[in-house]
């Protein structure tokens, strides 16, 4: 086995480094370029919310269920991604959403309109339950094939448990708020184009 002094192996780690900077710039662009241009569907994790519903001193007004809603991390990492959105130039077309209240207020935060809500995107009232069945699963891989309106990008916000269950080989690890961004396929598997973290979206932004 070669061994490098560690002087030459600091050299290499950090042209190896560099090396994949300069791979990770042309991919963003060109994963920026796909989004302004539109026709790829977004599969969302709601962003950032505390594991347990608020009382009734701490919840939002909006939050008349005391359902579980987003922290102050998602709050403003929603609003942040919406902002990014819009200066990028990414055309939102129809927006699915879990029924929850921390999934529709990642939407609302991020200025996308009133979503289409389906239940199928839902927690199944279970909170961070496991989604039993495959009919959730079934819906959301379904609606990944299917090509976004003309010109726009389709976006479905919905939890964990259900992305997991549609995409097992590809969700291990999926941040609060990370999206996977498919191009759709017909009724032939779409195509994974990245994972994008809902805090990476702001520097997505700068660098258009």
């Amino acid at each position: 086995m070669t061994r490098f002094p560690m002087p030459a192996l600091a050299g290499i780690l950090c042209l190896a480094l560099a090396a994949l900077s300069a791979l990770a710039a042309p991919e963003s662009a060109s994963v920026v370029a796909q989004l302004r241009q539109g026709g790829l569907v977004l599969v969302m994790r709601h962003a950032s919310s505390p594991s347990n519903p608020p009382d009734k001193q701490s919840a939002d007004r909006q939050n008349v269920k005391l359902e579980r809603q987003l922290d102050e991390k998602g709050r403003a990492t929603a609003s942040a991604m919406g902002k990014a959105f819009r200066a990028i130039g990414i055309a939102v077309g129809t927006v699915y959403s879990s029924p929850t209240y921390r999934a529709r207020e990642t939407v609302r935060l991020a200025g996308w309109g009133t979503p289409r809500l389906a239940d199928e995107l839902g927690d199944q009232g279970h909170s961070m339950a496991r989604i039993q069945g495959a009919g959730p699963a079934d819906w959301l891989r379904a609606k990944v094939r299917e090509a976004p309106e003309p010109g726009g990008n389709t976006i479905l916000v919905t939890h964990m448990p259900n992305i997991v269950a549609a995409f097992p080989a590809l969700a291990d690890g999926l941040e609060d708020g990370e999206a996977m961004v498919f191009r759709p396929a017909g009724k032939g598997e779409p195509k994974l184009v990245a994972k994008i973290p809902i805090s990476e979206w702001p520097t997505l932004a700068k660098a258009k």
